[in-house]
């Protein structure tokens, strides 16, 4: 739309651009004074795919003997020869000499192969265009100084393409470019485009008053607010009908999904795991596909439950499409709404993979061999043990990032903490991006740039802070459960100490799967499979043959314990290890821990590049719970941690929670789930809307008063609250 039928500026004076006759331009430009030759280019190709040789053949019957090629002055008699399938700039070299004598005929043939376009240069031709080089157009002149402006195509409006980036930053939007997004420091904004990435023309271009990164910089909602009120006139209702309509239909697809807050204008590597794929939803409700299988995993991650019957509604468009929608998901409301569930179970792990119910919502949800309808029908909470009022506060000052509007937050040491709200409120905001590295950079700890606030009070309560995320704990085979919990040392002392250890000489590093001088297995170096590197396709991870995922040469698995090898206890889940070793407080206390997080299935010697971002969050805090005697008062920030947790974990989550405020530690939780919010200490809510509307503290206080707040999670809590009850 801002192509086809917006309004153009010049990018050098700002006035109005409107198309000049070819006698206008050619009176203008005979009539330069003085000696000077300059050379006339028409430019006939911008960044456009195929081999041109019928543009070369014409262009040398009517006399031109030379152009400027992707950088290079060429001969075109013969034609070059350019790769069909890249991109080509192509100006043909009409002229050389004072533009007092330019002829009509010469002037008339350069428009002709420009497309109504010249470029006039100083001096003789040049390979690559110079920053002196004027560009002229009988379609696209400025009304002030004359300068030309190309054509534009929807190209000049993206920052990845070479004629729509700002040239200053690369398109980065950043001081610096590329470089600078790799350092550690928060990068300052481009003063050249001032952030918005756009080279100047595009930046210019206006559409009903509105430049494209002022239009971009609204959220979803307040964007397709201001299209639907968008009448075009004349010619330009034709062309504007098209993509006028699909821009309304896919605003309103993305505003369906629950993420009408986001602005349209903010990166793609900020969003999370669930608004990205509610993202790519709202893509597929608006391709019109039928007949297709779509497969989803907790879309619900990160959506407030007033979301939810939006994301219920636009999976049932999917089906009413003739499509197929199978979601993994522990929401009891999208679980009631589905026409056929599975439930599988038992239990995590090697003690689950059988299908234990299914048949309709109300058929499963009724049975007793269901373990999802028995956690739904155990209304009961984890109870929350009285604690005397709060001694010391923590006091975030004037938080003003992104969307907040000057809030002071505050935080009882020594409790539990949630924070709730609609998605797109400022949780993550004010917890993340604001008063966690606001407080380790007051502690003295390496942080990130915080967001703008005044001031934080209250530090000196706590020594640490952490944010156990859902980051991967490592990237290869090499980390495993067992290394990350620090088992697998006291594990690899045990085994040196067998008798038949002993005897063959054996030490601890003869246990190591990660050091070269140890007994691990040569085939694989210890990793128990083998990748092998495909050209155009991902890597293919095959089980070592040599050792059989052992990890380990046949003599280091000979020393048994209680009859397992040291391979055999890799095997091992943390459940059954945490009995096998139950002799053994070191090894058994952290396996127990994941046990009680809801783990318990996880491997020891599973690769951490195959855990979900909820199980390494889980082997966090378990680190943590075990740290040993030289623990000190800490604050932890977790971002939902009940994502990919069962019904019934949940409330193990709780308890293992508990147990780190009990020890003196102070936990801020952004969190939707009600049987959280009931177990903290103190909840504040950030509303009342998403996005603009959003922003403020709507509620602040223990979660009796958050039942009879009228706020969107007091209404939702308060209800959840009689249910299990």
């Amino acid at each position: 739309l801002y192509a086809k039928v917006g309004e153009v500026y010049c990018p050098s004076c700002g006035a109005r651009v409107a198309p000049t006759s070819p006698d206008a331009l050619f009176t203008r430009l005979t009539a330069t004074p003085g000696g000077v030759r300059r050379t006339l280019y028409a430019p006939a190709v911008r960044a456009r795919k195929g081999t041109y040789l019928d543009l070369f053949t014409a262009a040398a019957r009517a006399g031109v003997t030379t152009a400027r090629v992707d950088g290079k002055l060429v001969a075109i008699d013969p034609p070059p020869r350019l790769a069909k399938t890249k991109e080509h700039t192509i100006d043909l070299i009409v002229y050389f000499g004072p533009l007092a004598e330019l002829d009509r005929v010469t002037f008339d043939r350069a428009l002709a192969f420009g497309n109504g376009a010249l470029r006039i240069g100083q001096g003789p031709p040049t390979a690559e265009p110079t920053p002196r080089e004027e560009l002229a157009s009988t379609a696209r002149a400025c009304t002030a100084c004359g300068t030309g402006v190309p054509e534009l195509d929807p190209r000049w409006f993206s920052f990845n393409t070479t004629q729509g980036q700002c040239d200053a930053c690369e398109g980065t939007g950043v001081e610096g470019g590329r470089e600078a997004l790799e350092g550690d420091e928060a990068p300052e904004p481009c003063r050249v485009c001032e952030g918005t990435r756009l080279a100047p023309l595009p930046r210019g271009v206006r559409l009903f008053g509105e430049t494209y990164p002022a239009l971009c910089r609204r959220n979803v909602t307040a964007a397709l607010a201001q299209a639907k009120t968008w009448r075009f006139d004349g010619a330009a209702a034709e062309v504007a009908r098209a993509p006028h309509a699909e821009l309304l239909r896919r605003l309103a697809f993305v505003d369906e999904v629950g993420l009408g807050y986001l602005a349209l204008d903010r990166p793609a590597a900020t969003l999370s795991g669930g608004e990205m794929q509610r993202l790519r939803l709202s893509a597929q409700l608006g391709s019109g596909l039928t007949g297709a299988l779509y497969v989803l995993d907790e879309p619900s991650i990160g959506l407030h439950p007033r979301n939810t019957k939006n994301l219920l509604r636009n999976l049932r468009a999917l089906v009413d499409t003739g499509s197929t929608v199978i979601v993994v998901e522990h929401d009891a409301e999208t679980i009631a709404a589905a026409d056929h569930v599975l439930d599988l179970g038992p239990t995590g792990g090697r003690g689950g993979g059988h299908i234990l119910a299914e048949g309709p919502a109300a058929v499963v949800l009724a049975s007793e061999a269901s373990p999802t309808a028995r956690a739904l029908r155990e209304t009961g909470r984890v109870p929350r043990p009285e604690r005397p009022a709060p001694e010391k506060w923590l006091e975030l000052v004037g938080a003003r990032a992104h969307n907040l509007k000057n809030v002071t937050f505050r935080v009882p040491a020594g409790r539990m903490v949630v924070v709730a709200g609609v998605s797109g409120s400022g949780k993550s905001t004010l917890v993340r991006k604001v008063f966690f590295p606001a407080l380790r950079k007051s502690l003295g700890l390496v942080a990130e740039t915080p967001g703008a606030y005044t001031a934080l009070k209250g530090a000196k309560a706590v020594r640490r802070a952490l944010s156990v995320d859902q980051s991967p704990i490592g990237r290869t085979p090499s980390s495993v459960p067992a290394t990350f919990l620090g088992v697998w040392d006291d594990i690899r002392k045990l085994y040196a100490s067998l008798p038949e250890a002993k005897a063959r000489g054996y030490t601890a590093g003869r246990f190591s799967f990660n050091s070269s001088g140890g007994g691990r297995c040569p085939a694989c170096d210890g990793q128990g499979a083998i990748v092998s590197e495909m050209a155009f396709l991902p890597d293919v991870v095959s089980p070592c043959e040599a050792c059989g995922r052992a990890r380990f040469e046949p003599a280091t698995l000979d020393p048994k314990y209680k009859g397992l090898s040291i391979g055999d206890v890799l095997r091992l889940s943390a459940e059954d290890g945490a009995q096998v070793f139950a002799s053994m407080p070191k090894i058994a206390r952290p396996l127990s821990t994941l046990v009680d997080l809801g783990v318990g299935y996880l491997a020891l010697g599973q690769g951490s590049n195959t855990l979900s971002g909820g199980e390494a969050q889980r082997l966090k805090l378990a680190a943590e719970l075990t740290a040993g005697s030289a623990h000190e008062p800490t604050v932890y920030v977790l971002d939902e941690p009940t994502t990919g947790l069962h019904l019934s974990d949940v409330r193990r989550l709780i308890a293992v929670l508990e147990r780190l405020v009990a020890r003196g530690d102070t936990l801020v939780i952004v969190e939707h789930h009600p049987d959280v919010i009931a177990s903290a200490d103190w909840v504040v809510e950030l509303g009342p809307e998403a996005g603009d509307g959003g922003g403020r503290i709507v509620f602040e206080g223990p979660p009796a008063g958050l039942r009879r707040a009228r706020t969107e999670t007091g209404r939702y809590f308060a209800e959840a609250a009689e249910a299990a009850e």
